[in-house]
């Protein structure tokens, strides 16, 4: 099954932090999909990331995990 990021979702980064998705944009110049994306906690700063990175996997431990895992 495809895994696909929802607007308004939360996301916990495979290193413990969680995210709230913002929006899914497109590059202007590259049509490229990016997600908008906050933390949750602490400084609430925004990041925007291409999707193809949101849906990756991981290494992790010998475990093969999502980069970010919907919570």
């Amino acid at each position: 099954m495809e895994r696909q990021i929802r607007v308004g979702g939360k996301y916990r980064h495979f290193k413990g932090k969680e995210y709230e998705v913002v929006c899914i944009a497109k590059h202007s110049e590259t049509l490229e999909e990016l997600v908008v994306y906050r933390a949750l906690y602490g400084d609430r700063d925004v990041w925007v990331r291409p999707l193809s990175m949101f849906l990756d996997t991981v290494i992790r431990d010998g475990v093969e995990k999502p980069r970010f895992q919907e919570i």
